[in-house]
């Protein structure tokens, strides 16, 4: 097992990845639960493939599960699922110093976490992440939010869980397509700040996504590892360092809008599009080599990733995209920064991109792939 601590001012907490975590819970998470009972907030299929064994080992400790069940999909990150959960875990009683258990991927771990925050002014969570997107990201560093009619992730909070228990057991229950979704996020870690990661998934990457143990954690715990030294170095996203972990969302949350945020184009899809457009738009500005670009296109292709917007088969233009991202909630004094790239393993913020521009750019790419 790999115990990754995440460091904040005054406060840390770990991540710990490894096999029979959720079958263990009980001892794993053993400071949290405090009273005989812990409200556990979970997707439906994730409930269905882990709640017994999370119940067996809760029940051997003399603890009952309380359920409440999320149905999958980006439809339960909203104003009303808040407002139901809020009023069940207060039903529940749920108070202050108890800590709220979130069981599912990144749309559970959202919506439970934003819960949290609000209820009582905040209360505790912890986080069982089962999808690898959730595990290498969602899960870690506190950003918790609900989609609203004008885009996702609008309206939420800053709040930090308390201990997030990655158990790779749980990937072995995802549909393959969801898995490669959330491989685009660790890939993603490689091309932003780590270019000998990225190198070693170039080599590794399919046997990450066949779930072969070793290289899978070692997949796993890396990218942690560098999610939680960007956190530690810029918890809210003031300083500039963790806006780099939105290499590949501005394009990939245009291209997720004019999809209706539906199973067309699921996030991790949209990321993997997004940096390979992101790589795209550096080298036609200059900042990148043509060949960094193609690498980058190569790796999100390989990993059965879409690599071309062709591919989603979309109806309207660059500026259409473009017009996506002025809902983008980086927006900063009418400008919107954008993530590019200058090497493999060196992504920078840049504040001078015109929307114009990148309107121009996506034509090329629509009519060009």
């Amino acid at each position: 097992m790999a115990v990754i601590p995440v460091e904040l001012a005054g406060r840390e907490y770990e991540v710990r990845v490894g096999t029979g975590l959720l079958a263990d819970v009980a001892g794993q998470a053993r400071p949290f639960l405090r009273k005989h009972q812990v409200c556990i907030v979970a997707d439906e299929n994730a409930r269905a493939h882990w709640g017994e064994t999370i119940a067996g080992s809760l029940g051997a400790a003399g603890i009952e599960p309380r359920w409440y069940d999320v149905a999958p999909g980006e439809g339960s990150k909203s104003w009303d699922s808040l407002a139901r959960l809020t009023d069940w875990l207060l039903a529940q009683g749920v108070e202050r110093g108890d800590h709220v258990f979130a069981l599912g991927g990144g749309v559970v771990g959202d919506l439970t976490g934003f819960a949290c925050a609000i209820l009582k002014r905040g209360c505790g969570f912890v986080q069982l992440p089962t999808t690898l997107l959730a595990q290498v990201d969602s899960s870690v560093g506190g950003k918790t939010a609900i989609n609203t009619s004008a885009g996702k992730n609008l309206v939420g909070a800053f709040h930090q869980p308390a201990l997030v228990l990655a158990d790779l057991d749980t990937l072995g229950t995802l549909p393959a397509r969801e898995l490669r979704a959330g491989y685009a996020e660790v890939l993603k870690y490689g091309v932003l700040g780590d270019r000998p990661f990225f190198e070693w998934l170039e080599g590794h990457g399919e046997a990450v996504v066949a779930l072969q143990p070793q290289p899978l954690e070692q997949a796993v715990a890396t990218s942690i590892v560098a999610k939680a030294r960007i956190v530690a170095e810029d918890e809210r996203e003031t300083s500039g360092a963790r806006a780099l972990l939105n290499l590949g969302h501005t394009f990939g949350h245009a291209l997720e809008a004019e999809t209706g945020f539906s199973d067309r184009l699921l996030h991790g899809e949209g990321v993997a599009l997004g940096m390979v457009l992101a790589a795209r738009y550096s080298a036609r500005r200059g900042a990148l080599s043509l060949d960094d670009a193609r690498r980058v296109t190569r790796a999100v292709d390989a990993a059965g990733l879409p690599a071309e917007i062709s591919a989603l088969g979309l109806e309207c233009d660059g500026r259409q995209l473009a017009d996506h991202m002025l809902h983008d909630k980086k927006m900063d004094a009418g400008t919107l920064p954008f993530i590019l790239l200058r090497a493999i393993g060196e992504a920078h913020l840049a504040r001078d991109v015109e929307l114009a521009d990148v309107a121009a750019f996506l034509d090329e790419e629509l009519k060009a792939h």
